[in-house]
């Protein structure tokens, strides 16, 4: 009975850890593309963003997986739903930011 808990309890944080990977992989994107825009070199910044959070995320694979692939697939499961989360939250950030700007030229 103890390994099933010990089994869920590692299941539960595989999850959370990739939950904490895909936000860093995908707020690290929204972050470079707000970025990327108003760069001077915009191929280099897109560059070394996708070496960083690739290997980032890789490397948290790695060791959050530990060789069993039921930790594995759990961490997957948290990466996408931080993809899922990091994309609601950036389009709401994106529908206030131009309610924002429509109010503004209303206003003047």
């Amino acid at each position: 009975m103890n390994e099933i808990f010990a089994l869920i309890f590692a299941l539960i944080l595989s999850l959370l850890a990739g939950v904490v990977l895909g936000t860093i992989f995908f707020g690290g994107l929204w972050w470079t593309i707000q970025r990327g825009v108003s760069s001077k070199q915009p191929a280099v910044l897109f560059f070394f963003s996708l070496l960083l959070r690739t290997g980032i995320a890789l490397a948290g694979f790695y060791f959050v997986a530990r060789g069993d692939w039921r930790r594995l697939l759990a961490c997957l499961l948290g990466f996408f739903l931080a993809r899922l989360l990091v994309t609601w939250l950036t389009r709401v950030a994106i529908a206030k930011a131009k309610r924002a700007q429509t109010v503004g030229e209303v206003c003047r």
